[in-house]
C-alpha cells in the first residue's frame, strides 16, 4: 500500500494511511494518542495473560479470528 485510500464506513470517510506516509500525516496529538492506545492495549494483553484469561487474536496469515487460551491451544471463530 503505497497512497492513503479512503473508505466510507457507516457514513464516516476513514483514510488509511501507510506507515511510511503515517509520520509527515500525523500531528503530535495524534502520534501521543497512538502511543497511548498501543501501551493500553498491550497492558490490557498483559493483564489478561498475568489473570490466566483467554486472548482474542487475529491470524494475518489464514484471515481468521481466533482465541488464544493460557494454556497455548487456539480455537478458530467460525
Amino acid at each position: 500500500m503505497s497512497e492513503i485510500k479512503e473508505k466510507n464506513i457507516n457514513g464516516y470517510v476513514v483514510r488509511i494511511v501507510p506507515p511510511s506516509k503515517k509520520d509527515s500525516l500525523l500531528t503530535e496529538n495524534d502520534k501521543e494518542m497512538d502511543r497511548r492506545a498501543e501501551a493500553a492495549v498491550q497492558a490490557a494483553i498483559n493483564r489478561a495473560k498475568i489473570c490466566k484469561k483467554p486472548i482474542a487474536k487475529y491470524d494475518t496469515i489464514t484471515h481468521k479470528a481466533y482465541i488464544e487460551y493460557p494454556d497455548g491451544h487456539k480455537e478458530y471463530a467460525e
